[in-house]
């Protein structure tokens, strides 16, 4: 079994999870990016 033919069948299993762990990333991204720019609007 090859290393594309496992990363395939591991998001063929878990499609909605990887969705929802993208949009927590951009939530977490989107906090970091303001967090460190905080200091600098107040």
């Amino acid at each position: 079994m090859t290393a594309l033919h496992q990363i395939k069948q591991i998001t063929n299993r878990s499609d909605a999870t990887l969705f929802q762990d993208a949009i927590g990333l951009a939530a977490l991204t989107v906090m970091l990016v303001v967090g460190l720019h905080l200091p600098v609007l107040v």
